[in-house]
């Protein structure tokens, strides 16, 4: 059928939406009409070609709607089911055993190349082939084609348009706090970075029951926020930083950062590494200070989590008060949606959410 796409036609392009055509779900698919999809920072590294992405292409992969149609081999999942959708993995390999899909070897095909099985269905314009599958999901659409490992079935009650970015950035800051890192009680922690990601670690350290939690970011309203949502700590440099931390989160991907926040790591303290990081920048730090102290370093993948587990406890979270989305969230048009990624890199905005139903 005919839907609503915004297409990038090349790196460095615009979103432009136009109509696309969409296949029928094929084995392993199930057709997801979008009722909501966040932008994050990732879009616009896919949009500038920093990644090898299939142009043109659809982006969004912090999509939320309600199922239509299964393809074959789909279980455990119908039409009318209220769905959020996150990040493709294989479900065979030893990483995904381990509930740390994030990490599967697949991971990069299925989420930035496209990549589709046999029979897979996909977007066309006339006769030509849309790049698709972005995510496992490309939900910059009314309707997206999507897989039973990236969906994540909910309460009909849930707020769709405040719960869809827990697919990719809540779910990586706050996965990384609670399940890489486990901070604990009393645990003190810096976050590097007040976007969406920086700030649900903030949400998350406040959940843990971590005793300082310090913010860094250029941004005033952002630090505010951020006081607002359980920072103990603000701080606009680096310098007015005072350790040491048993644990620091880098959402920036400034590589300039990472040395200086070895410093500051307390004895066994641990770096994580969150950040879409230039890839010639290499990292210096002095390797006994890393030795010494018992300190580590660690790379983070979307928050190291399993969605299929991670997502409902961050729904429970949301119930309870501790992850207040409506202060991160600001909502969009569809047909605005050059706007809202506008407002995404300026800093304006934390976490844009585009509507796809007018009057949403």
């Amino acid at each position: 059928m005919d839907i609503q796409a915004a297409v990038t036609e090349a790196a460095g392009g615009d979103f432009r939406i136009e109509t696309v055509r969409i296949d029928a779900p094929g084995p392993d698919q199930l057709l997801v009409r979008i009722v909501a999809c966040g932008v994050c920072h990732t879009d616009m590294v896919m949009r500038d070609g920093a990644l090898p992405v299939p142009f043109p292409a659809v982006f969004g992969h912090e999509g939320a709607g309600v199922v239509e149609a299964v393809g074959p081999g789909v279980s455990g999942l119908a039409p009318g089911d209220h769905v959020l959708l996150s990040f493709d993995s294989c479900g065979a390999c030893p990483a995904c055993h381990d509930h740390q899909p994030g990490y599967c070897p697949e991971f990069f095909p299925r989420n930035f190349l496209g990549a589709l099985a046999p029979a897979q269905g996909g977007l066309w314009r006339g006769p030509e082939r849309v790049g698709s599958n972005i995510f496992g999901q490309s939900a910059f659409a009314t309707h997206a084609l999507a897989h039973p490992r990236n969906v994540v079935k909910v309460d009909t009650d849930l707020p769709l348009h405040l719960l869809a970015p827990l697919g990719c950035g809540i779910q990586t800051g706050a996965g990384t706090v609670l399940e890489t890192l486990k901070v604990g009680a009393g645990d003190t922690i810096a976050i590097f970075g007040a976007g969406a990601v920086g700030l649900a670690a903030v949400m998350a350290a406040g959940i843990a029951g971590a005793g300082r939690i310090a913010l860094l970011d250029r941004h005033a309203h952002r630090l505010a926020l951020g006081r607002e949502l359980g920072a103990t700590d603000i701080a606009t440099s680096l310098e007015a930083l005072s350790g040491p931390f048993d644990h620091i989160v880098d959402t920036t991907g400034v590589p300039a950062l990472l040395g200086p926040a070895v410093d500051l790591l307390a004895a066994r303290g641990t770096l994580a590494l969150v950040g879409a990081y230039p890839s010639d920048p290499k990292l210096t730090v002095e390797a006994s200070a890393i030795m010494s102290l018992g300190r580590r370093i660690v790379g983070v993948v979307e928050g190291g989590i399993d969605p299929q587990r991670f997502l409902p406890e961050l729904i429970e979270h949301y119930r309870a008060g501790w992850l207040p989305m409506e202060k991160l969230v600001r909502t969009y048009p569809f047909a605005e949606i050059g706007r809202a990624v506008a407002d995404s890199e300026s800093g304006a905005v934390i976490k844009p959410v585009l509507l796809m139903e007018p009057g949403a």
